[in-house]
C-alpha cells in the first residue's frame, strides 16, 4: 500500500463524502473547509487537488473516493467499513552524529583556513590610474565572505575582521565598513561566481547528479505590480532570484547565475548544467516542469546525461523517433521507475533550505550589485561548509591546482588548521590545500 492509499482511507474513514452526479466532493485536510473534486475513474481519474495537477497520478482524494464506493451495504441498511489502517515504515537515513558534531564545532576555525586558501593566488585588476591604491583583491573577497558567514552587521563584524588580520588571514587591517564597499564593487561578481565553481571541485569524484532551481532572497525594497489573475495590484518586498544547480548526495552548488527578478527558470538550464559539465560528470539532471523543453532534454542528452523533467499536462509525443517521444513515453508508461530518478530533485531544495537557515534568507545590501554580490557569498559559504562537512564525513581531500601546473610550488601535504597561515610569496604562483587536517 502506497502512502496515498494509506491517507485515502484515513480521508474515507473520518470526513464525509458527498457524491454529486458522477463527481465528488472530497473535504480539505488542512481544515481550511475547501473541497476538492474527484471523478474516481479507473481508466482516466481527476482531482482538483495540486498533487494530482502535479502528477497525474491518482492521489489520496481518489484512494478516498474508490474507498468509499468499495464498502459493503447490509441486508438490514447497515454499513460495514474497516477502519483500521496499517502504515508502512517511514524511511529515514542514518546521520554519522560524531562527525557532524565534530564540524559544527571546529567549522569556524576550518572556514577560515579553507577560505583563505581559495583566496591565494586570486589575479589582481588593473590598479587604479589615480586616487589611492586599491585594496588586494585576496583581501576584499576573503573580508566579504567572512562578514556575510558572520551573519553580524559591518560594525559588530569589526572584532572578527580585527582578529582575521592578526592571524595572517589579511593583508591589511581593514576598517569593517569598508566591507560594504567591497560588496558594491563589480570585481567581485565574476571572481566569486569563479570560487563558487571552485570551491565545488573537490567533490567531483562524488557528484554525478545534479538539480538545478531557482530560488529568491528578500530584500529592503518594496515593489508594487498588477496581477493579471485576480485583476488587482499588489505589493512586496522586492527579491533577488538565483538560479543554481547542486549535487544531489552532498548538497554543493556547483554553478549559479543571478538574472533580473522575473527572469525564467528554462533558459538557465543550458549555462548551469555546461559549467557543471566542464568540472564534472554528469549522468542525471532532475528538474521540475519549468525546464522541460526540447533543447533542454537534447543539451543533457549531448553530454551523455538523462534530463528526467515531468511532462505538462498539455504535453505531446511529438516527432516519431524523436528523444522527447522516448522521455514523453517513458514517463507515461513507467512513471513509477521515472518518479525514482525524479524526486532526487528535492535535494536542491534541501540545500536552499541549508543555506537560508544558517546564512539567512535575505540581503542587508541596498544596491543592485552589492545584492547580488551579497547572495553569491551566501552560496560560497554554504560551498566550504558542504566541504568541510564532506571532508569529515567522507574523508576527502579537498586540494585546489592551479590551471598551469607547470609554475607549481609544493606545499606540505598536509597542514593542521589551527597552524597561522602563511602569506602567499609575490608574482608566484603554489598549489593550494583545503585539506583541514
Amino acid at each position: 500500500m502506497t502512502p496515498r492509499e494509506e491517507r485515502g482511507l484515513v480521508i474515507a474513514a473520518t470526513a464525509k463524502l458527498t457524491q454529486k452526479g458522477k463527481v465528488w466532493l472530497v473535504p480539505s485536510q488542512t481544515g481550511s473547509g475547501k473541497r476538492y473534486t474527484v471523478c474516481p475513474d479507473e481508466d482516466c481519474p481527476y482531482c482538483s487537488c495540486p498533487d494530482h495537477e502535479e502528477t497525474g497520478l491518482p492521489c489520496k482524494h481518489v484512494f478516498a473516493v474508490r474507498t468509499v464506493m468499495k464498502r459493503e451495504t447490509n441486508k438490514d441498511g447497515t454499513v460495514t467499513e474497516t477502519r483500521s489502517v496499517t502504515f508502512t515504515q517511514k524511511k529515514t537515513y542514518k546521520q554519522d552524529w560524531p562527525m557532524y558534531q565534530v564540524g559544527q564545532i571546529e567549522e569556524k576555525k576550518r572556514f577560515l583556513k579553507l577560505l583563505f586558501d581559495l583566496c591565494l593566488g586570486l589575479p589582481e585588476p588593473e590598479p587604479n590610474k589615480t586616487g589611492r591604491a586599491r585594496t588586494p583583491i585576496a583581501d576584499m573577497v576573503f573580508a566579504s565572505v567572512f562578514k556575510v558567514y558572520s551573519t553580524l552587521s559591518s560594525r559588530r563584524f569589526g572584532t572578527d575582521l580585527g582578529e582575521a588580520h592578526e592571524k595572517g588571514y589579511l593583508t591589511h587591517k581593514l576598517h569593517p565598513v569598508m566591507v560594504g564597499s567591497f560588496l558594491n564593487s563589480t570585481l567581485l561578481t565574476q571572481v566569486l561566481q569563479d570560487l563558487i565553481v571552485r570551491s565545488s571541485l573537490p567533490l567531483k569524484a562524488i557528484e554525478t547528479t545534479f538539480a538545478p532551481d531557482s530560488t529568491g532572497f528578500s530584500t529592503s525594497r518594496f515593489v508594487r505590480w498588477f496581477d493579471e489573475k485576480y485583476g488587482r495590484e499588489r505589493s512586496g518586498k522586492d527579491w533577488v532570484k538565483a538560479h543554481c544547480i547542486a549535487g544531489t548526495k552532498t548538497h554543493i552548488i556547483t554553478a549559479v547565475e543571478i538574472a533580473e527578478r522575473g527572469a525564467g527558470d528554462c533558459p538557465m538550464f543550458k549555462p548551469l548544467v555546461e559549467t557543471t559539465a566542464a568540472n564534472f560528470t554528469v549522468k542525471e539532471v532532475p528538474a521540475d516542469k519549468a525546464y522541460l523543453s526540447h533543447d533542454n532534454l537534447a543539451l543533457a542528452d549531448q553530454l551523455g546525461a538523462t534530463a528526467y523533467i515531468p511532462f505538462k499536462v498539455n504535453s505531446l509525443p511529438g516527432e516519431k523517433g524523436s528523444l522527447w517521444e522516448k522521455m514523453y513515453l517513458y514517463y507515461q508508461l513507467r512513471r513509477e521507475d521515472f518518479e525514482k530518478h525524479y524526486h532526487q530533485r528535492s535535494n536542491v531544495e534541501s540545500a536552499f533550505s541549508m543555506l537560508k537557515a544558517k546564512f539567512r534568507d535575505n540581503v542587508r545590501s541596498t544596491t543592485d550589485t552589492a545584492m547580488k554580490n551579497e547572495v553569491l557569498c551566501k552560496i560560497l559559504c554554504h560551498n566550504i561548509c558542504c566541504v568541510i562537512q564532506s571532508q569529515l564525513e567522507l574523508g576527502i581531500d579537498a586540494t585546489f591546482l592551479p590551471k598551469d601546473d607547470s609554475d607549481v610550488i609544493e606545499a606540505p601535504a598536509a597542514q593542521a588548521v589551527s597552524e597561522q597561515p602563511e602569506p602567499a610569496p609575490e608574482n608566484q604562483s603554489r598549489r593550494y590545500s583545503m585539506c583541514g587536517a
